[in-house]
């Protein structure tokens, strides 16, 4: 990611929305496009306070284990030093945002999202994935596909193995389902703020990266138990419906802020 994933404490978003952390968007977190979550910035603040006292007692966004995930190593930390399941969750999001902009033809932005599992600038996000079974070679064989600009149709089994590995991966890690989509959702609504400014995306790479975490997160709710698993792919399908339907390629008009955020909030707050 571009951008460093704030503050990371006990009262979860709304503390960052209520400091200011994602202040930049607040015009767009208003009432008048909270549409229809019916919620302002307050009220998203308020349910988001509520996701993160529920699911942050034992750590799962990372507050005390993995500090802010800041790409830039800003406030003294980065996404290396989040635990390892969160580790791959990031991963995972980006290489789920390539897999979707290389199907939809868009190799020029897959390329960065693709490329981040084997990038020296994430170097540190990959300590200790060799021991489970991370396999460099099949991601450096999707970068050779796209620099020599082969269409993904081509490469499609390249791709599917590059997603499997990183599933198989994800599960030797383990790591607890709900923790886990409660992290990615703090993370979306954090990505779409710093993505979409004045009902536009200003942020090609955040707008992305928030889809990746979403499709991430859908991917886990099948490890839920009981009603809940249904519940919480339900209300993922709707936050993973607010991008376009062929893949992240940034529209003219994308989902406003409030919507995301409430959406994603919804999710955290029905999680076992």
């Amino acid at each position: 990611m571009k951008s460093t994933i704030k503050t990371w404490t006990t009262l979860g978003l709304a503390g960052a929305l209520v400091g200011g952390t994602l202040a930049g968007c607040s015009g767009e977190q208003g009432a008048g496009e909270a549409g229809e979550g019916g919620n302002d910035a307050g009220a998203i603040a308020g349910e988001a306070g509520e996701a993160g006292a529920a699911h942050s007692a034992s750590g799962e966004a990372g507050s005390g284990e993995g500090g802010e995930a800041g790409e830039g190593g800003e406030a003294g930390s980065s996404e290396g030093s989040l635990p390892l399941p969160q580790r791959l969750a990031f991963m995972a999001g980006h290489v789920e945002a390539g897999l979707a902009l290389y199907r939809a033809g868009d190799a020029k932005a897959a390329a960065p999202h693709l490329l981040h599992p084997v990038s020296e600038t994430h170097a540190d996000e990959r300590a200790g994935l060799d021991e489970l079974g991370f396999d460099a070679g099949v991601f450096e064989a999707v970068s050779a596909a796209l620099e020599a600009g082969k269409p993904a149709a081509d490469v499609e089994p390249q791709l599917k193995a590059a997603e499997a590995n990183l599933v198989a991966v994800r599960e030797k890690a383990g790591g607890d389902q709900a923790e886990l989509i409660a992290f990615l959702m703090e993370t979306v609504t954090a990505e779409y703020t710093v993505a979409v400014t004045d009902g536009k995306v200003s942020d090609a790479g955040e707008y992305q990266d928030a889809y990746g975490f979403a499709v991430v997160a859908k991917d886990l709710a099948s490890g839920l138990e009981g009603d809940a698993a249904i519940k919480v792919a339900g209300e993922l399908n709707e936050l993973i419906a607010m991008f376009p339907s062929g893949g992240p390629i940034p529209p003219a008009d994308p989902a406003p802020v409030g919507q995301v955020s409430a959406m994603a909030s919804r999710v955290t707050l029905s999680l076992p």
